[in-house]
């Protein structure tokens, strides 16, 4: 399991953090992704690697920019509900 965390400028409300968890959803296969405009955050845990790049671009169509990007494995296995 990888989780990706996203410093992302731009969101403003719970409309902002929809926005982008939608795009990733529809773009990624992910496990879950979570997002907080008020921490100007968003997490991503994934089984597969995301290309940064491509992250960049699905977030840049919605109008929001990505400031930094990284990653690391998480250990052992979470379960999401």
């Amino acid at each position: 399991m990888n989780k990706i965390t996203l410093k992302i400028d731009g969101m403003m409300c719970g409309m902002c953090e929809a926005h982008i968890n939608d795009v990733i959803r529809r773009t990624f296969r992910v496990k879950k992704v979570t997002s907080s405009h008020r921490k100007s955050v968003t997490v991503i845990w994934t089984e597969d690697d995301i290309d940064e790049a491509a992250l960049r671009l699905a977030i840049g169509t919605t109008g929001y920019e990505v400031k930094e990007v990284s990653k690391e494995p998480f250990p052992g296995t979470k379960t999401f509900r």
